[in-house]
């Protein structure tokens, strides 16, 4: 069976076909999860609460813009609705950044509580997940599988903090582990055949709500579609001629493929799929590659050591060369890029320059440009104050 085994994958390593290891290997769920474990862990949340109550930086700057901003407001009213309508970005706009920005204020109010150990941030938390567990049934038109991701992405987060670490009792967790398993988990699970930072969004809420859910079977498929998508977006000289596809795209000739890649015909190491798109899209796909690998490391299987590490520490690299500033070769996006990367550098940063040793030079110079790292408002929140130099 070993002999067939090899044969086998040297087979389709020759026909150029070989993906990457499935759900057998080191993205499968543990026997048993992690809690907090979605993009943070109660390690991670205990070194970030030792550096804030110690005045310490940038962990307190950090923190004191997170307090600063409206997702702290004790006066917030969030603004549920059962039916989400989102169109292409967001028009019509019926409860998207509503939705989104109340589930990244609860996971700002969680941290807050984590921190303080007050719990009025902990009550807030609840208020706003309670409000919409109670009244939400789907998300409509085109951009409903993105924004149930980027939603979906900043629930569990939240969930996780509070269910696992506030005394006070949720009653409401079970209703709301519900909207997360009929509402989010059906819209996102089966991924998307279009765009890269799509699904890779959709597979960062799917395997965060499996965490909150405890759902091996979901965690174990988002976790597959998870890694065939990223070899697809980020390319690697070691793929050889042509990047790496998604299967069900189709996409089996070289013009497809360069047309699917923006038009860009060089491929070079740490090139994403959306690099000659903007490095706003280009920094949405990097940032939830960086988040899942942070929730499947937590969970005990670390993908930083995988294939997803090397793509995740090239691409960070590669676009943080050109949003410092570096000049664009003709070459790369017919010689304009239209940067924007967002702050979305500090966990992947932290992941593969201070665990892993790997210099980083320009990422390390742009993270450090960049801090304290705030919120693009959608899906990236706070990951100065969680991630900046955080070594648990």
């Amino acid at each position: 069976m070993r002999r067939t085994g090899l044969l086998a994958a040297v087979t389709a390593l020759v026909a150029g076909v070989l993906v990457w290891p499935s759900a057998s290997g080191a993205e499968a769920a543990p026997a048993v999860f992690t809690h907090p474990g979605v993009t943070v862990s109660r390690g991670q949340l205990d070194f970030t609460r030792s550096k804030v109550l110690a005045g310490a930086q940038p962990w307190k700057g950090a923190y004191d813009q997170m307090m600063a901003g409206r997702y702290a407001d004790p006066n917030r009213v969030p603004k549920p609705r059962a039916v989400v309508e989102c169109g292409s970005y967001s028009n019509p706009n019926h409860g998207c950044t509503d939705e989104r920005e109340d589930a990244i204020a609860a996971y700002t109010n969680a941290l807050a509580w984590y921190v303080t150990r007050d719990a009025r941030y902990a009550q807030k938390s609840i208020q706003l997940m309670d409000a919409w567990s109670a009244v939400i049934t789907d998300h409509t038109n085109s951009n409903a599988p993105l924004q149930t991701a980027w939603a979906g992405s900043s629930w569990p987060k939240a969930a996780e903090i509070i269910k696992h670490t506030y005394t006070g009792g949720w009653p409401g967790s079970g209703r709301f582990a519900t909207m997360l398993r009929t509402v989010y988990l059906p819209e996102v699970i089966n991924g998307s055949h279009s765009n890269g930072n799509w699904e890779l969004s959709m597979m960062e809420a799917a395997v965060g709500i499996s965490v909150f859910l405890e759902d091996r079977a979901s965690y174990d498929k988002a976790m597959a579609k998870f890694r065939t998508r990223t070899a697809a977006y980020v390319y690697l000289a070691s793929d050889g001629a042509l990047p790496r596809t998604v299967p069900s795209q189709n996409l089996d000739t070289r013009d497809k493929i360069v047309n699917y890649w923006q038009g860009q015909s060089t491929f070079v190491t740490g090139l994403t799929q959306e690099t000659c798109r903007d490095f706003t899209h280009t920094g949405y796909g990097i940032s939830a590659i960086s988040h899942v690998a942070e929730t499947s490391r937590i969970q005990g299987q670390d993908l930083y050591g995988t294939d997803v590490g090397e793509r995740l520490r090239h691409a960070l690299g590669f676009q943080s060369t050109y949003e410092l500033g570096a000049a664009v070769p003709s070459w790369l996006c017919g010689g304009t890029l239209h940067r924007g990367l967002g702050p979305i550098t500090e966990s992947g940063y932290n992941a593969l320059h201070n665990r892993l040793g790997f210099a980083m030079t320009n990422t390390e110079a742009l993270t450090l440009r960049n801090r304290p790292a705030g919120t693009d408002n959608l899906f990236v929140a706070w990951e100065t104050l969680t991630h900046g130099d955080n070594p648990s």
